[in-house]
């Protein structure tokens, strides 16, 4: 119990550290549902670990009411995780985080199976989901790796690397010691579709003069049928 304590005492200390928007220690009792969500998790898990299950399920179900935040009593989290505005966040039964992990809103670490046992994500330390993102099943997301807002994560990302997309690709290796430069990651469709363009115009440099004509002609039947298209959507 005394643990707990110590928990929730290094919860409250972690926002005011680290959270610029905090101007007061007043604002954390009405500001910070995630810090609440917390609190009501740390009791209602040191109460599972003792066999109980009304009782847990019971406190962990007020802190959804109050905070919308849902996390099971069953859930491993570690030391100063923060759930930043936190609507909507949904942590599942066999959920293991780390240590300074932070999670932002509408997150869901999620299960894919209705099987007994590990069926939800581990989140190794240090390690940022970004807002609507959803990890899925058991999966590992490794130390100091990003998730970026509203990708879909249904694989393992290694550690020290950023994670984007439906379904999610590891884009880039290497930490990024700022946990909340989201503004770095990569725009995958605009380098996707940068890559094409430039390979076409290197085929369209190697085709002899002679052909080209002909490509020239069938680019045009191309326009045409793209614009018959468009307008018959009016």
């Amino acid at each position: 119990m005394i643990q707990m304590f110590k928990l929730i005492k290094e919860d409250f200390s972690n926002v005011k550290k680290n959270d610029p928007a905090l101007h007061s220690t007043f604002e954390l009792f009405f500001n910070y549902p995630g810090l609440w969500a917390m609190f009501f998790y740390r009791i209602s898990h040191a109460l599972y670990k003792k066999g109980l299950r009304f009782l847990p399920r019971f406190i962990s179900a007020m802190g959804q009411f109050l905070t919308t935040i849902d996390i099971h009593p069953a859930a491993q989290m570690g030391r100063r995780v923060f759930i930043d505005h936190g609507m909507g966040v949904v942590i599942g039964e066999t959920v293991i985080i780390g240590n300074d992990v932070v999670i932002y809103q509408q997150v869901t670490l999620g299960g894919v199976s209705t099987s007994k046992g590990k069926r939800h994500p581990t989140l190794e330390n240090n390690v940022v989901i970004g807002a609507g993102a959803k990890v899925l099943g058991n999966i590992t997301i490794g130390d100091n790796s990003k998730v970026g807002a509203n990708s879909v994560v249904v694989k393992d990302v290694p550690s020290d690397c950023t994670a984007v997309g439906i379904p999610a690709r590891v884009l880039r290796r290497g930490y990024d010691k700022n946990p909340l430069s989201h503004n770095k990651i990569p725009d995958v469709n605009k380098e996707i579709f940068e890559y094409l363009i430039k390979r076409i115009e290197v085929l369209e440099e190697a085709l002899p003069k002679t052909k080209q004509k002909d490509i020239k002609q069938k680019d045009h039947n191309l326009d045409e049928i793209y614009d018959n298209f468009i307008h018959s959507m009016d």
